[in-house]
């Protein structure tokens, strides 16, 4: 082979990484116009949903200062129902303590000691009124002018 042939041969080579070279450029640009375009849509679409939330967040407002009241929550369920607090009484009256009745009726034992309160406080009113009932209504003492 000749010295032209091979510096041929060479210049060909050149060539041809330069096309490629020039190919790789061409489509590295279409390919970050392309990125470019996506990041732009989504930037917009990222606005668009910020305004949406804002609206959104403005209605709730709205309509949280028209209701005045927000809905409370619902209590927890007591554990008393009416055959427990009645249960609970009889142990009560029986003289056992609010510990045991607790453990045996599977309630808390601080709803046991409200409900014996609570007992307590209604049998002291009852009996009041019953004293009041047995010696007739009060009468006031009448007032002297001087």
């Amino acid at each position: 082979m000749t010295v032209v042939a091979l510096l041929g041969l060479v210049a060909a080579g050149l060539v041809l990484c330069l096309l490629l070279f020039l190919f790789a450029k061409v489509e590295l640009a279409r390919l970050s116009r392309r990125s470019e375009n996506e990041t732009r849509q989504l930037h917009d679409m990222i606005e668009a949903l910020r305004r949406s939330f804002a609206e959104i967040e403005l209605t709730v407002r709205d309509i949280e200062e028209r209701t005045g009241v927000l809905v409370p929550p619902t209590p927890p369920p007591s554990g008393l129902n009416l055959t427990t607090r009645a249960q609970a009484l009889r142990m009560l009256r029986r003289g056992e303590t609010p510990d045991r009745i607790a453990a045996a009726l599977q309630v808390p034992e601080n709803e046991i000691r409200l409900l014996e309160k609570v007992q307590q406080l209604a049998a002291g009113q009852a009996s009041r009124a019953d004293a009041a009932d047995r010696h007739g209504p009060r009468r006031e003492a009448p007032a002297t002018n001087s």
